[in-house]
C-alpha cells in the first residue's frame, strides 16, 4: 500500500483533519504508530456513535496503528451520567467495550483501557495540572461544549472546568500520536494541540467524523441539538434495536419529499448505509417503477432531490440495511448479554 492509499484511508469519512500535511507526515514515520478514541461511558451505544466511530478504529488498525479506546469513566462522573455512581458508570464501560468488539474491533492492536487506570498516576495529574496552568479560564470554558455542557456550567460545578485538561492530559500520557473523535469532540483536541508549544508535549494530528442528525431533523440546529441525541429515543437509533423497532423509528423520521439538504434519512444513507454495505437497494412494485440500486452517494441524492424515489422507499431501504449491518453486533451482545441487561436496566428499559 502507498502513502496516497494509507492517506485516503486515514482520512475517508472527516469532516476535519488537522492537519492534512501533519497527517501525512505521521504516516512516513518509522515504529507503531497510536491513536485513541476517547467515550463517556454515558449509556446505551447509537449508531451515530458506533458505527462510525468503530469504522475508523478498524481502519487505523489496518494502517499499523495501536489503537487505544479510552473509556473515560472519570469524566462520565464530573459530567453526571447515568446514576452518578462509578460503578454504573464502569458497568457501562463495560458494555460500550462489548459493542466495539461485537463490531470487530477486537484485534490485539485495539486496546481497551479505563480511565480509572490512568488517573491513579500521579505523572497524570501534573500534566492536568500544567495544561490548566497553560489554559486561561476562559479557553477552559469554550471547551466545555465537549461535555455538551453551556460555558455557565461550571458556576454551580468547579469539577466541570477540569473535564478539558483532562481530556488534553489523557492525550499526551498516552503518548499518542493521532486522536480521532466526533466534530463535538473538537474543542478538546485543539487544547491538546495548543498546549504542547507551550509545554513541550507532542502535538497530535486531530480527525474528526461528521455528526449524525438525528431522525427528527427538522432544520439546522447547533451541534449539542443537530448531532443523533440518546436523549429522544426516536431521533436515534441504538445498536440494540429490533428490525421492527428500526422501521418504526425511520417511518416516524423527517423526510420531506425531494428535499437532500437536512434530511436525516439521507444521513443516514451517506454516513451509515453506504461506508458499510456500498450501495442502497430501494425495493418496490413494479408498477412503482421496480427495484433500484444505488451505488454511491451522490447518484441517490441527485434521484431523490428530483422526486424520483419516494420517502417512504427511502425509509424502508434505509431502515432494512441498518437491521443487516446491526445483525452481527446483536448476535454478539447476545451471546455476551451481562453488561447490556445491566446499562438497559440503568437507563429504565427492559431486557
Amino acid at each position: 500500500m502507498n502513502q496516497e492509499e494509507k492517506l485516503s484511508i486515514l482520512t475517508s469519512g472527516m469532516d476535519e483533519v488537522v492537519t492534512l500535511d501533519e497527517a501525512k507526515e505521521l504516516l512516513t514515520r518509522d515504529g507503531k504508530l497510536k491513536a485513541y478514541w476517547g467515550i463517556e461511558p454515558s449509556g446505551l451505544f447509537h449508531i451515530g456513535q458506533a458505527l462510525v466511530g468503530a469504522r475508523k478504529v478498524k481502519e487505523l488498525e489496518s494502517l499499523g496503528f495501536e489503537v487505544v479506546v479510552l473509556l473515560a469513566d472519570w469524566h462520565a462522573f464530573i459530567n453526571d451520567k447515568l446514576d452518578g455512581t462509578m460503578e454504573s458508570i464502569q458497568a457501562c464501560g463495560r458494555y460500550l467495550e462489548d459493542c466495539l468488539k461485537g463490531l470487530g474491533a477486537n484485534s490485539p492492536n485495539i486496546k481497551y483501557v479505563v480511565g480509572s487506570n490512568i488517573v491513579d498516576e500521579k505523572e497524570y495529574w501534573e500534566k492536568v495540572v500544567r495544561i490548566s496552568k497553560a489554559s486561561s479560564v476562559a479557553r477552559i470554558k469554550r471547551a466545555m461544549t465537549i461535555m455538551g455542557r453551556s460555558e455557565d456550567e461550571a458556576d454551580s460545578d468547579a469539577s466541570k472546568l477540569i473535564y478539558p485538561a483532562m481530556q488534553a492530559a489523557d492525550i499526551f500520557h498516552l503518548d499518542l500520536d493521532l486522536a480521532i473523535g466526533g466534530m463535538d469532540q473538537r474543542h478538546a483536541h485543539m487544547l491538546a494541540r495548543d498546549a504542547p508549544s507551550k509545554l513541550g508535549y507532542k502535538k497530535p494530528v486531530a480527525l474528526h467524523w461528521p455528526l449524525l442528525m438525528g431522525l427528527q431533523g427538522g432544520g439546522r440546529m447547533d451541534a449539542a441539538e443537530f448531532k443523533m441525541s440518546k436523549s429522544n429515543p426516536d431521533s436515534a437509533i441504538f445498536l440494540h434495536d429490533a428490525p421492527d423497532v428500526v422501521k418504526k423509528k425511520m417511518n416516524k423520521a423527517f423526510c420531506p419529499q425531494s428535499q437532500v439538504e437536512d434530511n436525516p434519512v439521507l444521513e443516514h444513507a451517506r454516513l451509515v448505509v453506504f461506508p458499510e454495505v456500498g450501495y442502497i437497494h430501494i425495493q418496490r412494485p413494479e408498477k412503482f417503477g421496480g427495484d433500484l440500486k444505488f451505488e454511491n452517494y451522490q447518484e441517490l441524492s441527485e434521484v431523490f432531490g428530483k422526486g424520483d424515489v419516494h420517502p417512504m422507499d427511502l425509509k424502508n431501504a434505509v431502515g432494512r440495511h441498518i437491521s443487516e449491518i446491526l445483525e452481527p453486533v446483536q448476535k454478539y451482545l447476545a451471546e455476551n448479554s451481562t453488561n447490556q441487561e445491566e446499562v438497559m436496566k440503568l437507563v429504565g428499559l427492559k431486557t
